[in-house]
C-alpha cells in the first residue's frame, strides 16, 4: 500500500496519535504525516503511507489553508483555548474592537514577515522541542522565522470571536498570528478553533474522518491516492526502457535516457527545482535534481 491517505482529524489528538491509529487500523508501519496539526486544530491530516513516506519532505513544504476564530480579550500561555476549555472557564469578556480596528490590525501580518513561533510547540531550541522546555519552566522562546502570508480574510467580528481565513507558507502557525493580533490590538488574544481546509494539493473534501479510517480499514486502499498523482506541480520525464532502469538504481540521466518531453541534441534544460520521472507505464520512479553537465541526478528512488 503506497500513497497518501487524506484524514480529517478531530479535534483533541494530536497528529502522532493519528499516525498511531492509522498504523493501527491498517496493520502497517510504515505510515507518517506531512505537517503538524495542533489537538485543538481539526481537518486535512495527509497521511504518507509505504513508498509515499519518501517524499513527506516534499509533500510538507507547500502552502496551507486554514479557518480560524481568534478569541479578543486576552492571551494565554500556548496561544490557544485548550486549557481555558479543558477546565470548562467560560470565554473573557469581549474588548471593544471595531471590525475597522481588526482589519487595520491585519495589514500588519500580510504578505512576508518574521513570526515568532509559540514557546509551546515542536520548534527546536538547541536540539529540543519548545515545548518540553516550557513545561519545565525554562527558557522556550523559539527563534522568528520568515514566513509569508498570501491571503489573509477577515470574517465575522462579534462578541469578541473574530473569523479568519488564512493561507500561508509551511512553518506558519496562527496560533502566533492570534497571539499576536491580540496584542497588536492592545486586549490579548488566542486562537479558539482551527480547521485546516488544505495542504498542498490536499483539500477537505477528499478527507476521510478518522473515525471512518478505523471502521472501514478495508477500504482504505480505495481511498489512496497513488502515487503517480502525487506532487503535479513538479515537472515530469517519461525515460526509455534504459533511462528507467538507470533512474531505479540511482543513475544520472542523460538526454538519450528521456523518452517525453522530446529533446533536441543539447543537454537537458536544467530545472530550477525538483522533477518527477516516469517509466513508460506511468509509474513514478524517481524525484530528480540538475546534476553536472545537464544530467538529472534522482535524490528520492521509488522503487
Amino acid at each position: 500500500m503506497d500513497g497518501v491517505l487524506i484524514v480529517d482529524k478531530p479535534s483533541g489528538p494530536t497528529s502522532h496519535d493519528v499516525v498511531a491509529r492509522v498504523r493501527r487500523a491498517l496493520g502497517t508501519r510504515r505510515i507518517g504525516h506531512t505537517g503538524t496539526l495542533d489537538p485543538l486544530a481539526t481537518g486535512v491530516l495527509p497521511l504518507v503511507i509505504g513508498k509515499a513516506t519518501r517524499l513527506a519532505s516534499l509533500l510538507s513544504s507547500t502552502d496551507k489553508t486554514y479557518d480560524a476564530s481568534v478569541r479578543l480579550g486576552c492571551a494565554t500561555e500556548a496561544y490557544d483555548a485548550a486549557e481555558r476549555q479543558a477546565a470548562g472557564l467560560p470565554p473573557p469578556p469581549a474588548p471593544d474592537v471595531s471590525r475597522e480596528d481588526v482589519e487595520r490590525a491585519l495589514d500588519e501580518f500580510r504578505g512576508e514577515y518574521l513570526q515568532t513561533p509559540p514557546r509551546y510547540s515542536a520548534k527546536k531550541i538547541g536540539g529540543i522541542a519548545a515545548h518540553r522546555l516550557a513545561r519545565r519552566n525554562l527558557p522556550a522562546l523559539p527563534a522568528p522565522v520568515r514566513v509569508s502570508v498570501s491571503e489573509l480574510i477577515l470574517g465575522d467580528v462579534r462578541d469578541g470571536l473574530v473569523g479568519l481565513t488564512v493561507t500561508a507558507s509551511a512553518g506558519f502557525y496562527v496560533r502566533s498570528l492570534a497571539h499576536e493580533l491580540g496584542a497588536r490590538l492592545g486586549c490579548g488574544g488566542h486562537l479558539e478553533a482551527l480547521r485546516r481546509t488544505r495542504a498542498g494539493g490536499f483539500g477537505i473534501a477528499a478527507a476521510t474522518p478518522l473515525d471512518v479510517v478505523e471502521a472501514e480499514a478495508a477500504g482504505a486502499a480505495a481511498r489512496l491516492l497513488p502515487m503517480h498523482t502525487l506532487l503535479p506541480e513538479l515537472d515530469a520525464y517519461v525515460l526509455t526502457d534504459a533511462g528507467a532502469r538507470r533512474a531505479s538504481h540511482g543513475n544520472d540521466i542523460n538526454r538519450e535516457d528521456v523518452a517525453l518531453p522530446e529533446t533536441d541534441p543539447a543537454p537537458l534544460t536544467r530545472p530550477a527545482g525538483p522533477v518527477r520521472l516516469f517509466d513508460g507505464a506511468g509509474r513514478l520512479l524517481a524525484i530528480a535534481r540538475a546534476g553536472a553537465e545537464g544530467a538529472l541526478r534522482p535524490t528520492v528512488v521509488l522503487v
